[in-house]
């Protein structure tokens, strides 16, 4: 049987080009996040599977790639149910190995704890243009902060990081899920009933106020609550004003606490952002993750459409591995997305050093190589980089290549010349 030279359905080669870029952005994203205080750590990519399915994922924990047992623990006549077969698979995100990691670690790391993880996550999900089965994640998380401090520096961080690229048509969208609950509640929702008119609600870009009214009626909510939840929405206008109408118009339903502290990181942020991007307030904003308990947060791109970021506060899940909650958020940025932006945009990465290539002559003396390998070992000492390479036979086009690559210097070395190099 032949071998197959193409990926796995899902999965994706990356050539030169392209990785250039990667490995551009990631050293741009470590050099970044670093100088906010966040610190480098990684975990491993096959986690738990009761850890992967304990309910914190949403729909992705449908998309597990499950790792079978292995030896006498894999008993197939046994098993009932898939999971019978499994004991652990690949992380679908970094966020809930980031909670056993801090779960299994906090009392070696600082307090609070700024983490930086980059790594790949798998996801059993249809590929289609842009998404594929296997993609690079990167995040920030501040563990063990309370304050609103924790949102003001991740979004700080995030916007920073893209502003670097010269990002500047994008938005910060804001939110909060107890202003969700709250506007739920005095519209009269049932509280079992609010993780479905979320999902309804945050269709509103997609298929207009109208559209939303005509999800929620057709499941059975009463008309009443439906028109007073939706006319809420005519009057928030996207900043701190909106905030305050809500605290009016909510009362006691909305807490000061999440009032005030919206306003604060709003205020904050476009006080002390380091670079030109709009920050807006929406209550239409929901974002899937189940385990989201507070601050919610998204990066859409006008020449994109989507978000290239998000994130939020998630404090109740590292109580889930060590039965006391810990305060705990964060932000991740579509890596991928970035990269394909890039990509499309015909982003050049910043040179470091001259680039300079030998092209050595077939028949060129043993003396004649170690005469270049100590050129090349010269030039690098001084920063540059340096290709050697044997010379074709269509040496213009070769040349072409190379300077297409960026080679500024290039020098024909042949045997009669080489000492004179």
């Amino acid at each position: 049987m032949a071998l197959k030279k193409k990926p796995v359905t899902g999965m994706n080669d990356i050539l030169p080009r392209e990785m250039e870029i990667r490995d551009y952005l990631i050293g741009l994203i470590k050099e970044t996040y670093k100088t906010y205080g966040f610190q480098s750590m990684e975990t491993p990519c096959v986690e738990h599977i009761e850890n992967l399915c304990s309910k914190q994922g949403g729909d992705n924990e449908k998309l597990i790639f499950k790792i079978m047992k292995r030896g006498q623990k894999l008993r197939i006549d046994e098993a009932k149910e898939e999971n019978d077969l499994a004991d652990s698979g690949l992380r679908y995100d970094l966020t809930v190995p980031l909670a056993r990691y801090y779960a299994n670690h906090a009392n070696e790391l600082p307090s609070p704890f700024k983490a930086l993880q980059i790594g790949n996550v798998w996801r059993a999900d249809r590929p289609q243009k842009g998404r594929f089965r296997q993609f690079m994640q990167c995040d920030i998380d501040i563990l063990g902060e309370a304050g609103i401090l924790s949102e003001i520096e991740l979004i700080l961080a995030t916007t920073a990081m893209l502003g670097k690229l010269d990002f500047r048509n994008f938005t910060v969208c804001i939110n909060d899920r107890n202003i969700l609950k709250s506007m739920a509640a005095y519209s009269g929702f049932k509280e079992e009933d609010y993780d479905e008119v979320f999902i309804i609600l945050d269709k509103m870009d997609k298929i207009g106020k109208d559209g939303v009214r005509a999800e929620l009626l057709e499941l059975g909510y009463p008309t009443e609550s439906v028109d007073s939840y939706l006319g809420l929405f005519d009057e928030i206008s996207p900043d701190v004003s909106g905030i305050r109408y809500l605290k009016e118009k909510l009362g006691d339903y909305l807490s000061d606490e999440t009032a005030e502290g919206m306003e604060l990181i709003i205020s904050s942020v476009d006080t002390a952002k380091e670079c030109d991007f709009r920050l807006k307030f929406d209550p239409t904003l929901v974002r899937g993750q189940s385990y989201y308990t507070g601050t919610i947060f998204e990066v859409t791109m006008d020449d994109f459409g989507g978000s290239v970021a998000g994130g939020g506060r998630y404090d109740k899940m590292i109580g889930k591995f060590t039965g006391q909650d810990t305060p705990a958020c964060g932000f991740s940025i579509g890596f991928e997305r970035i990269v394909m932006l890039l990509l499309e945009n015909g982003f050049e990465v910043p040179k470091k050093g001259i680039r300079k290539a030998y092209l050595l002559e077939k028949k060129l003396s043993r003396d004649g190589i170690l005469k270049v390998l100590s050129l090349a070992k010269a030039d690098r000492e001084t920063g540059k980089q340096v290709l050697i390479v044997n010379m074709k036979k269509n040496k213009k086009f070769q040349k072409e290549q190379l300077t297409a690559e960026g080679y500024e210097e290039i020098i024909d070395c042949y045997a009669d010349s080489v000492g004179e190099m």
